[in-house]
């Protein structure tokens, strides 16, 4: 390629000499190996699977060999001898793994010439940023006759999106539990009223509506829908409903909350009420869960939504809180990355000194059940390629299961920014009070609503085994 990156050109037969070589370079990430997997139909766990690669020889997912042989072809047909290029034949030896994050670099040395059918025979391999040699192997071709110029194809963009859905994966799990009795405070619009009779149309939850009823059967009768069989807990207004609400979940009548129409501090001010019962030793926070198109799995960010500037001691708790939810889904032992703006502690900077101090409290043990590293910056604790270029050598960096933002502000700016540029999807729950509180928004879309059911429902299990 020439140096504007958008015409190709190549060598003819006569124009290569024995010693001649091209390459390039190529950071191999998820993706890579998710569109290689849909391309090829090679779905074998040791390449997209975690859980299984963890119980490997290789102790972690590696790409597949023959992705080496393809970065090799794409160095054959457009460098050298480039574009005219026919392909007659390639071994290859797979000498060591590659991993999501390798830096290749891909390059091919001319060492033969056949001139009556104007062959050539080219040296391949691929070698890691620690110099080993990953793969290598000899290619046969016929060169171009003559010079070719030609300007790049426009490739389409490519966007992946989890195949089973987010939203599928949460259900699946979720509904074999049994439907949770969950109270809908003040569900005085369209949008909350309609969540929650979805949610048990759904199998998620057998609804507790805590409201006016006349304001309740209104906005049923303006939408078309039949409240019969609905259990209906009679208030005065939005603080009522909230108070009714939390003495229902601390009597045990019901096992978590979900926000209405009201506004969220009235909730939070009734399920935090030193007389509600629903309080607990821990600071309350609230985690996103999120499943994003460019990322492999889903993640946590917290906390985007309660508290506006959290001390150390309010962030000590927001891990905490946030282990006990990816453990609620599955993650054994998640990895927590403390954000900042960089990945160096500076005095300047506050976020650094408690991501610092975060980190030696779960060395302490003082933060249990997670792996936590930081500072990080953003693209360090999501991107294992980012990491490597910085020399970030960690077991969270480029896999984190959750994100700890330094305050409010940058949470939230970070899930919505996640949400609507980067289709990500989304659910959302309170932790530290004795149930789940599922904080819904006007905005929140049908589909976060019913996971952010889902979520609570996985929860609530949860609980029933390790009480808060």
């Amino acid at each position: 390629m020439n140096e504007s990156l958008d015409l190709l050109h190549n060598r003819s037969f006569d124009e290569i000499a024995v010693g001649d070589r091209a390459s390039m370079t190529r950071i191999v990430t998820a993706a890579d190996l998710q569109l290689f997997a849909i391309l090829s139909g090679d779905i074998n766990p040791q390449h997209l699977d975690e859980g299984f690669a963890a119980t490997t020889r290789f102790h972690g997912v590696i790409a597949h060999g023959m992705l080496g042989g393809a970065l090799i072809s794409a160095v054959l047909g457009t460098r050298l001898p480039g574009p005219g290029t026919i392909y007659l034949g390639q071994t290859l030896r797979f000498l060591a793994p590659v991993r999501i994050g390798d830096r290749l670099e891909v390059s091919v040395a001319v060492i033969a010439r056949q001139e009556a059918k104007r062959r050539v025979t080219l040296d391949c391999r691929c070698v890691n940023q620690d110099g080993v040699t990953v793969v290598d192997g000899q290619a046969e071709v016929i060169a171009p006759q003559e010079r070719i110029e030609w300007r790049a194809s426009a490739l389409p963009e490519l966007r992946l999106s989890e195949g089973g859905g987010g939203l599928a994966r949460l259900l699946a799990a979720a509904r074999p539990l049994g439907p949770l009795r969950m109270a809908v405070v003040h569900p005085c619009d369209a949008a909350s009223l309609g969540a929650a009779l979805e949610a048990r149309d759904a199998g998620l939850i057998e609804p507790v509506l805590v409201a006016p009823r006349a304001r309740l059967e209104a906005v049923a009768q303006q939408e078309g829908w039949s409240l019969q069989g609905v259990a209906i807990e009679d208030a005065a207004h939005s603080h009522d409903s909230a108070a009714r609400a939390a003495a229902l979940a601390a009597a045990g009548e019901v096992g978590a909350l979900m926000k209405g129409s009201l506004h969220t501090d009235e909730l939070m001010a009734a399920v935090l009420s030193d007389a509600g019962g629903l309080r607990t030793k821990r600071r309350a926070s609230h985690c996103f869960l999120m499943q994003s198109p460019a990322y492999p799995r889903p993640f946590i960010i917290t906390d985007a939504a309660l508290n506006i500037a959290p001390t150390l001691e309010h962030k000590a708790d927001i891990v905490r809180n946030a282990v006990e939810l990816a453990q609620a889904i599955g993650v054994a032992q998640p990895r927590v990355a403390i954000l900042a703006a960089v990945e160096t502690v500076n005095p300047h900077m506050p976020a650094t000194l408690d991501a610092a101090a975060l980190c030696k409290m779960a060395d302490r043990g003082q933060i249990a059940g997670a792996v936590v590293d930081g500072p990080l910056a953003f693209d360090n604790a999501i991107s294992i390629a980012a990491a490597r270029i910085k020399g970030i050598r960690s077991e969270v960096a480029g896999q984190a299961d959750i994100l700890v933002v330094p305050d409010l502000e940058s949470g939230n700016m970070l899930a919505k920014q996640l949400e609507y540029l980067g289709g990500a999807a989304s659910a959302g729950l309170v932790m530290g009070a004795r149930v789940p509180v599922v904080l819904t928004s006007r905005a929140d879309s049908r589909e976060s609503r019913i996971a952010s059911c889902a979520l609570a429902l996985l929860l609530a299990q949860h609980y029933r085994s390790t009480p808060p």
